[in-house]
């Protein structure tokens, strides 16, 4: 856009991006003062089967984007589910909501109901317990509860922090069963619940800054660092100790 002579700062267009602005200075695009960031927000969404996570297909398949409410913002996902995957799918208008949530240090255990064909032997789950290779790629160890039989399928609770691509559906694969179903039902504090296939449903700030770690603003809370015991001062008189707890 700035190649193009469509952005100007102060009323003078400008022909490069090396330029430092701060809130006081007039930025127009086309015409139009870019505004202040929306403050961040996030909603749950029930991705049904057959959605692709991404913003256009090559292969021109239905996107979750294109089966969005229309009064929905520009939103992001926060991860993927796959295309025969549901469940689950976290979505925010704020890219540094997205990278942080992504991050692994973060390490939000996300929660899948699988349902496989056939059965899985104990000994077989206790290989992903331990962490399992596939094709060269390490898997963490993984949270595994065989929870029923229902004929020729079985359902089982899987739990990971990584979630790289296909991850479940590879490891089954590996100990030689195939899935068939593939749901998630949480993503670090957040559940599905009762939200129905196809439903999108907005979390309340209130709870963000709970669950977050987030200030007023929707910011990242920035923590305070306890005092150095070298530093403290034994309290004055009538003081409880003169001690500091690190919040």
């Amino acid at each position: 856009m700035i190649a193009e002579g469509r952005v100007s700062v102060n009323g003078k267009v400008i022909d490069s991006p090396a330029l430092n602005v701060t809130a006081r200075d007039r930025i127009v695009v086309d015409g139009n003062v870019v505004g202040e960031a929306e403050p961040a927000r996030l909603w749950l969404y029930h991705k049904p089967p057959g959605l692709v996570t991404t913003e256009r297909d090559e292969k021109d398949r239905p996107t979750v984007f294109g089966a969005l409410p229309p009064e929905m913002p520009r939103v992001m996902s926060v991860g993927r589910l796959d295309l025969n995957s549901e469940g689950l799918l976290l979505l925010t208008n704020d890219g540094e909501l997205k990278r942080r949530l992504e991050l692994p240090a973060t390490g939000w255990l996300r929660r899948y109901r699988v349902r496989i064909n056939g059965s899985a032997s104990e000994a077989s789950l206790d290989r992903l317990r331990k962490g399992i290779e596939v094709e060269g790629i390490r898997y963490q160890p993984m949270i595994v509860t065989f929870d029923r039989q229902q004929g020729s399928n079985a359902w089982l609770t899987v739990s990971l922090r990584e979630g790289k691509n296909r991850e479940i559906r590879r490891a089954m694969d590996e100990i030689g069963v195939k899935v068939n179903r593939l749901i998630r039902v949480s993503y670090g504090p957040f559940q599905l619940g009762n939200l129905k296939s196809g439903e999108v449903e907005e979390i309340k700030r209130r709870v963000m800054r709970e669950q977050l770690g987030l200030d007023a603003d929707l910011k990242p809370a920035v923590k305070p660092r306890p005092t150095p015991a070298r530093q403290r001062k034994a309290g004055a008189p009538g003081e409880r100790g003169g001690k500091r707890t690190a919040k």
